[in-house]
């Protein structure tokens, strides 16, 4: 991957903070946001472009508090880390994309399409959750108090992520010491900025707590959706996915059986086909590959 690149790249400025971005095209194709999942910065995404080139454009950028964008010790807010991909479309003169949200993507690209869904095509969400549950509640408490622990409960906390997220055919396929290669540079990457995880998850509590009153709003997007969940997962279990399915219109399911929750990396020959289908339809009524 280490000739993978961007043909545009850089910093927006919001306010006191920079968010990094970066374009992969010539700006004459339609382009497909790839929102990252909390663990995740913009060259996690490198190995999966060929998914999408040459028919379609990449948009990547790290939220606030990940890879290359600031990382200040202050409240974070998922509907800005929507607004700063308008800012991003903006400066690439790109008025509409599809928009895909992983896990923690997937908050974001809720969000993207309450405020803006005027700028949407498509929006494909996964592992994803949109109702109060005290389950995902005591998960997220969990994880705050690993980062409070310090250094050694952190790494301790890394091994946990790492066990829970994939499902047991992907676990059984993959050397551990692939594994441990992903926990060692997610462990790396955040070891000496812990701050930003905690900033990353708390601003889920806002996220939450608004959510009746917004949830009118989520009712009302037209945009046409598609839900893709993994059988296995084990972070949000599907009885908490699936009642995204009585929220938006206009919206599609895929269960795919033996995933956990990260379906696009664990079953790739499934995730990608399905979502260029849908993106190509611009409908959920599209012929599944």
């Amino acid at each position: 991957m280490s000739d993978i690149g961007p043909d545009k790249s850089g910093h927006l400025q919001f306010g006191d903070n920079e968010i990094w971005w970066e374009y992969f095209g010539q700006g004459d194709k339609e382009a497909v946001c790839l929102l990252n999942g909390l663990a995740m910065h913009t060259k996690a995404w490198y190995w999966f472009l060929k998914q999408f080139q040459p028919d379609y454009d990449v948009i990547l950028y790290d939220y606030l508090g990940q890879g290359l964008s600031s990382c200040p010790n202050e409240p974070h807010f998922i509907p800005e880390q929507a607004r700063y991909l308008t800012g991003i479309m903006d400066h690439l003169d790109i008025d509409k994309i599809h928009l895909t949200g992983i896990s923690y993507g997937g908050f974001v690209g809720l969000d993207f399409a309450r405020l803006y869904q005027d700028r949407l095509y498509t929006n494909t969400l996964s592992g994803i959750l949109l109702s109060h549950e005290r389950h995902f509640q005591m998960y997220q408490d969990l994880s705050l108090r690993f980062y409070a622990g310090g250094p050694e409960a952190f790494e301790i906390y890394t091994h946990y992520l790492y066990e829970k997220i994939f499902g047991e055919g992907y676990l059984k396929a993959t050397p551990p010491e692939t594994l441990e290669d992903m926990r060692q540079r997610f462990h790396d990457r955040y070891k000496h900025r812990v701050h930003s995880l905690v900033r990353l998850t708390e601003a889920q509590n806002p996220f939450f707590e608004g959510l009746d009153g917004r949830m009118a709003e989520y009712r009302a997007v037209q945009t046409p959706t598609l839900l893709i969940s993994g059988s296995q997962d084990r972070c949000l279990p599907l009885w908490q996915q699936e009642k995204l399915l009585d929220v938006f219109p206009d919206i599609r399911y895929l269960l795919v059986e033996g995933a956990g929750h990260v379906v696009y990396l664990e079953r790739p020959d499934i995730f990608f086909p399905v979502l260029r289908a849908f993106m190509k339809a611009k409908s959920t009524d599209f012929e599944m590959p």
